[in-house]
């Protein structure tokens, strides 16, 4: 959960939206230390990862309970829990998407998973849980690629073994 996250009845943002804001931390906290990449997450601060200053790094915006509230009434159904609970706490262009599905547009999701291992695990289910949220939400197609290129190129396998690991990963 991130830590600003106001109680539901409260109309201030979930975090901060402001730039500036997340700038204005002192920097004796540590958060010139903090990593979050794909393969790190740490901190050198004792008080954890600068969610706000995430926000200004990786050029997203905040879901503030007015953005929860639209998404909410555009897509007639409950934000999914991990929005409403702050674990998700920005974002990018989801205004603009509920502007289209406002206007009567129409639209498909689409994402992907490697050959990282024989079977789908855990860290698969996240973003397949979510992506089955808005795909129910919006009422849309859902596209899944599995690709070979990423790990074949970064992950030192061979590319039958890459192939191999993919027809693994098709079957679940």
């Amino acid at each position: 959960r991130h830590p600003t996250t106001p109680s539901r009845g409260m109309s201030a943002p979930l975090v901060p939206t402001e730039p500036a804001a997340a700038d204005a931390a002192p920097a004796a906290t540590g958060d010139d230390d903090d990593v979050v990449d794909p393969f790190n997450v740490t901190s050198a601060s004792s008080t954890g990862i600068n969610y706000d200053r995430l926000i200004v790094k990786f050029g997203s915006t905040a879901i503030t309970e007015d953005m929860v509230a639209r998404l909410e009434r555009v897509t007639n159904m409950r934000a999914h829990p991990w929005i409403r609970r702050g674990i998700f706490f920005s974002h990018r262009d989801l205004g603009s998407i509920l502007d289209h599905v406002e206007r009567g547009g129409r639209m498909y999701l689409y994402t992907g998973r490697g050959p990282s291992s024989e079977a789908l695990h855990l860290g698969h289910l996240v973003p397949f849980m979510f992506t089955k949220y808005l795909q129910d939400a919006f009422k849309c197609p859902l596209v899944i690629q599995l690709t070979d290129d990423e790990k074949f190129l970064w992950k030192d396998h061979s590319l039958a073994e890459t192939y191999r690991l993919w027809q693994e990963k098709f079957k679940d």
